[in-house]
C-alpha cells in the first residue's frame, strides 16, 4: 500500500507549487477514472479487464459496524493554507478553474453521476467511490488509521470524484446493489471503478454487490 501513500505525497507536492506553503490534507475524492482510462490504473480500461478482476475479488458477507468513525479514515489531507485534497480534486475534475491562491472558488463541473452542471464548487461533493464505510465492512476495519488514511486520499486510484452534493448524500455507504447513479450512461464506468478500488485495496463484494457490478457491466459498449 506503499504506492498510494506515494501518490498522495505527490499530488500534494504539486499543490504546494501552485502557490500554497504548507500541507494538510481531509480525504475527499477526484474525478471519475484514472488519466489512461485503465480498470487499474494500468490496463486499457476494458469491461473484460473489470470482469476478470471482479472474478478475483473475495466474496464474503457484509462485516459489521462495529467500532466504525470517519475518524478512522483520517481524509481531506490539508495541501496548503486553507487547501486540502477537495481542491485537488475540484481543479482536477473540472474545467474553467478560478483559484484564490490553491483554493478552488469557481469553475465549471459536470456531475458524472446526474449530468448535472455546476459552476459553484460549494454545491459539489467529494465523493469515495467505494464509501468509508462499505471498506470498513468489506476488510479495512482490520488495517491501522495509517493505511485507512491513504484509502480515503487514494488519488492514484478513481477512489475520488467531485460530484453533485445531493446525488453523493443519497448514495450514502451504499454498494452498488442498493444505489446506482441516476445517469445510467456512467453505470459502465462506475462499476470499472468500483472494481478497480476493490481490487487494489483487497476488499470483498458481496454476493449482490457482485452481481450488480456485474450487470453494470454489460452496459459498457
Amino acid at each position: 500500500m506503499r504506492r498510494a501513500a506515494v501518490a498522495v505525497a505527490a499530488a500534494l507536492a504539486l499543490v504546494a507549487t501552485a502557490g500554497c506553503e504548507s500541507v494538510d490534507i481531509t480525504v475527499g475524492s477526484p474525478t471519475a477514472a484514472p488519466p489512461d482510462g485503465s480498470a487499474d490504473g494500468s490496463g486499457d480500461g476494458s469491461a473484460g479487464q473489470a470482469s476478470a478482476l471482479l472474478d478475483q475479488l473475495t466474496v464474503a458477507s457484509a462485516g459489521s459496524m462495529r467500532g466504525y468513525s470517519r475518524d478512522h479514515f483520517p481524509h481531506w489531507s490539508s495541501a496548503g493554507s486553507n487547501c486540502d485534497v477537495r481542491d485537488t480534486v475540484l481543479e482536477r475534475d473540472g474545467t474553467a478553474i478560478e483559484l484564490d491562491g490553491c483554493n478552488v472558488v469557481g469553475g465549471q463541473w459536470l456531475s458524472a453521476f446526474d449530468g448535472e452542471s455546476f459552476t459553484d464548487p460549494g454545491d459539489l461533493d467529494i465523493d469515495h467511490i467505494v464509501p468509508l464505510a462499505n471498506a470498513w465492512r468489506s476488510g479495512a476495519d482490520e488495517w491501522d488509521d495509517d493505511q485507512r488514511r491513504e484509502f480515503a486520499n487514494d488519488l492514484d486510484r478513481p477512489q475520488l470524484i467531485a460530484v453533485s452534493a445531493s446525488t453523493n448524500r443519497a448514495k450514502g455507504d451504499q454498494d452498488p446493489s442498493q444505489w446506482k447513479p441516476p445517469n445510467r450512461d456512467y453505470w459502465c464506468q462506475y462499476a470499472q471503478d468500483w472494481i478497480t478500488v476493490k481490487h487494489y485495496w483487497e476488499l470483498s463484494v458481496t454476493e449482490p454487490e457482485k452481481a450488480a457490478l456485474a450487470d453494470m457491466l454489460t452496459t459498457c459498449p
